[in-house]
């Protein structure tokens, strides 16, 4: 079993979650904990009142309602519903909200069997619980003894498994016009924008794009961008939206500009510990100088690392942002220092670059094919295109004179004196 524990400030978007679920067929709510009367037999109205009739007697907590979700394997797809609602009392308990009231709901929208639950954190005596880490000190717990009491399969072994394949989300890419937009984009969302660490709009869709998602402002000085919004759109296999795209706020977990905005600091914390894993990571790879710019970033890959480049339409490249997905923190790189910026890393690499080509997260014209790159300063300043002949001219006149060590100051100073005279005579 896997336990996934939300925390948030509105009581009545997950509540109206479920209760749409129910609405559409794809859930049916099983049963309730310390309720006065049997949910099923009562109105949405009665149900949600239960809640917000506990919620007001502490209106100064603004986190104040809680959303899990308890995701079984596949294979105990029969479990009846007597021993779902055992599994969900006996969970709460040890989560330490078995006074609380809560609402159960079975869901049938997924590949595995799964419930919701629905419950707040302000107790009958206008105490509150604490949601500090609730989910590694409590939900973990909570969730291994649960598992041991009525059989289940553990899901430390799955974890293990998706670990060692380097697989850090297993919601799939969205394809536009196989499913639902908005419910396609929705299971993104819901598994991206609360748990990774970003402190940017641009970090945030290094995440996203690698699974064809991305948050778009709209032009500056169009309406959207004036107005503070966002919208989220479905790209193609070529990174380009498709389809018309849905406001944030239409979404469950309400991802909007200013709530991702709020994110951004708190984030910017979080992700301080890990920084060394991506630094180590990637001077092992360039360990030697003898990587190139594909190994570099296949490499990184098979450490949990995604590299995802930023090129103009002439294939150079002007940003690069990696995505932990082991610690699920994203860091542009110049936020780590500058030699592990853009610039820096093709400097560090083998002597080549990738122009336009596509790469794991990136949505750019493509070209194909490599080309030498002739400097590391002109790769960032100029971009030219260097026929095989002329490269090897280049690289002829790029290699070092052979001029002994012992060569006296004099004829030194007299070879620069000729130099200056050409110029002077050419100027002539």
């Amino acid at each position: 079993m896997v336990a996934v524990v939300k925390t948030g400030r509105s009581v009545h978007r997950i509540f109206n979650y479920n209760e749409n679920k129910v609405k559409e067929g794809k859930a049916e709510i099983i049963g309730a904990g310390n309720y006065p009367f049997d949910p099923e037999k009562t109105t949405i109205t009665m149900r949600l009142n239960r809640l917000l009739w506990q919620m007001e007697l502490r209106p100064d907590v603004k986190v104040n309602s809680v959303h899990i979700s308890l995701n079984f394997d596949p294979s105990e797809i029969n479990l009846p519903k007597e021993k779902l609602m055992q599994i969900a009392e006996a969970y709460m308990e040890k989560l330490g909200f078995g006074n609380q009231p809560f609402l159960v709901y079975q869901h049938h929208d997924a590949g595995h069997p799964h419930l919701h639950l629905v419950t707040t954190n302000i107790t009958a005596d206008s105490k509150r619980i604490s949601l500090h880490h609730i989910g590694i000190e409590k939900s973990e717990p909570a969730r291994r003894e649960v598992e041991q009491r009525f059989g289940l399969i553990a899901a430390q072994g799955q974890k293990e498994s998706a670990a060692n394949k380097l697989q850090p989300i297993s919601i799939g890419k969205v394809t536009y016009g196989r499913v639902e937009s908005k419910k396609a984009l929705q299971l993104v969302l819901e598994n991206i924008v609360a748990d990774y660490r970003y402190t940017s709009l641009a970090e945030l869709n290094a995440v996203l794009r690698q699974y064809n998602v991305q948050a778009d402002r709209g032009t500056e000085g169009s309406r959207i961008f004036k107005t503070g919004g966002l919208v989220y759109h479905i790209l193609d296999s070529g990174g380009k939206p498709v389809g018309v795209p849905i406001k944030a706020s239409a979404f469950y977990n309400k991802p909007t500009l200013k709530s991702l905005e709020e994110k951004y600091n708190s984030n910017e914390v979080k992700r301080i510990p890990h920084k060394g894993r991506v630094k180590n990571a990637i001077d092992v790879a360039l360990l030697g100088g003898k990587t190139s710019l594909r190994g570099f970033i296949s490499a990184l890959e098979k450490q949990g690392i995604h590299v995802a480049l930023r090129q103009n339409e002439s294939g150079l490249i002007y940003g690069i942002t990696y995505v932990d997905h082991t610690t699920k923190c994203v860091f542009n790189g110049s936020a780590l220092g500058k030699q592990y910026s853009a610039k820096a890393i093709p400097e560090r690499c083998l002597q080549e670059v990738l122009p336009g080509q596509q790469l794991p997260g990136q949505a750019v014209p493509t070209q194909t094919g490599l080309q030498p790159h002739a400097g590391a300063g002109a790769a960032e300043t100029k971009d030219e295109e260097i026929s095989t002949g002329a490269a090897n001219l280049l690289d002829a006149l790029m290699q070092p004179e052979f001029i002994p060590d012992y060569l006296p100051h004099q004829l030194k100073g007299k070879k620069k004196k000729r130099r200056k005279n050409k110029r002077n005579n050419n100027n002539l």
